[in-house]
C-alpha cells in the first residue's frame, strides 16, 4: 500500500479525495491541543474574541511530554478524540480543515466532516516518541498558564497518519 504526502495547510480538493484507510504522510503546520485548551478557547469564542484562527487548518489532540536535551518537543502522542467532539461540529461549520487523534467519532461529528468536506486523521496511540521526531518546531500560541494542554503551532515533516474518518463519512471503525 502506498502513502500519500501531503502539505498543511490543505486543499479541500485533496481532502476530498482521501478514503478511510488512505495511508497519509503530513508536512507542514498544525495546531495541538486538548480538554483545556478547546474549553478556554470556545470560552473566547463565545465572548466574541476568539484567541486563535483556525480557518483552514488541522488540529492535533495531544499534550507533549516535556522535551528532553536535545529534543525539539517530547514525546506527543495521541489523546482520546471523543472528549472534543463537543466541539467539533462548530469549528468544521467555521473553517475548520481536519482533525488529528484517536478513536471513534460521534455520528454529530461524522456528519460535520461530510457537510464540510473535511477528515478525521488517526494517529497510533503509544507512538509519541515516534511522533517527537517528526517535529521540527514548536511555538506557543497561547495559554501558557494551561503547561501541556496550551495551544501550540508545531510544524511536522513526514508525520504518519491514517484516514479513519474521510468527508464522505467513510469510516475504519466501521464494517
Amino acid at each position: 500500500m502506498s502513502e500519500i504526502r501531503l502539505n498543511m495547510p490543505f486543499d479541500k480538493e485533496e481532502l476530498r479525495r482521501l478514503r478511510a484507510g488512505d495511508n497519509v504522510l503530513l508536512s507542514g503546520e498544525m495546531f495541538v491541543f486538548r480538554d483545556a485548551g478547546h474549553k478556554r478557547l470556545f470560552a473566547s469564542i463565545e465572548a466574541g474574541k476568539p484567541d486563535i484562527d483556525y480557518v483552514g487548518e488541522t488540529v492535533y489532540f495531544m499534550g507533549p511530554c516535556p522535551a528532553q536535551k536535545g529534543q525539539i518537543m517530547g514525546s506527543c502522542g495521541p489523546t482520546t478524540s471523543c472528549r472534543m467532539d463537543k466541539y467539533t461540529p462548530f469549528m468544521f461549520d467555521h473553517g475548520l480543515a481536519a482533525q488529528i487523534g484517536k478513536g471513534k467519532r460521534s455520528p454529530e461529528c461524522v456528519e460535520a466532516f461530510k457537510r464540510n468536506g473535511g477528515v478525521y486523521f488517526a494517529a497510533i496511540g503509544g507512538a509519541g516518541a515516534l511522533y517527537s521526531k517528526c517535529v521540527t518546531a514548536v511555538k506557543e500560541i497561547c495559554y501558557p498558564d494551561l503547561g501541556t494542554e496550551a495551544i501550540r503551532k508545531i510544524t511536522v515533516k513526514d508525520f504518519p497518519v491514517v484516514v479513519a474518518i474521510d468527508s464522505c463519512g467513510g469510516s475504519v471503525y466501521e464494517e
